[in-house]
């Protein structure tokens, strides 16, 4: 796994079994004590760190600690992270979802927002049924609704457009 630490990129990983921190080339023995749900206590080649969570953003693998009375930013990429980059996809990933397509062929049972409302990521905005299911579709980042572009009791095909998004 990558770390982005301030910026600079460092390989490393942990091996719990083994108590084993691996940085670069560099192996390391490491002692590694939760003292709260936001404080660890860490003694890495017989030093000891205080290392206390200031914020994370889980979904995104983003944190910010405190190592020491020292903040760093840390960004995690996993091997899945790397390939997408090697692949050109992250750009595309992190770009802003602009239109809800119907992910099957289905009826539109309900649609639960309306033009020019703010909405909130994962917030509901149509029930479609498709298979004989009602498939609650929600939104998939904070935006507003430009345009619905459907109607309670249509008929959509998959990837047509329900709802335009900015």
């Amino acid at each position: 796994m990558k770390a982005i630490i301030n910026g600079k990129e460092y390989k490393s990983a942990y091996n719990r079994q083994s108590g084993t921190f691996l940085h670069g080339k560099k192996e390391e023995s490491a002692d590694i004590i939760k003292v709260s749900e936001n404080r660890l206590h860490l003694i890495v080649n017989h030093q000891s760190y205080t290392a206390e969570l200031i914020e994370a953003v889980p979904a995104e693998k983003k944190f910010r600690v405190r190592i020491n009375g020292h903040n760093y930013s840390v960004e995690l990429k996993d091997k899945y992270d790397e390939l997408l980059q090697q692949l050109g996809m992250d750009k595309m990933l992190s770009a802003k979802v602009n239109d809800l397509k119907a992910p099957m062929p289905g009826l539109v049972l309900d649609v639960l927002v309306k033009e020019g409302q703010q909405i909130k990521k994962g917030e509901n905005l149509l029930v479609l049924e498709a298979m004989k299911m009602e498939n609650n579709l929600k939104a998939v980042s904070d935006a507003v609704v430009k345009k619905v572009k459907v109607g309670k009791g249509a008929r959509v095909e998959k990837n047509e457009i329900l709802i335009e998004l900015e």
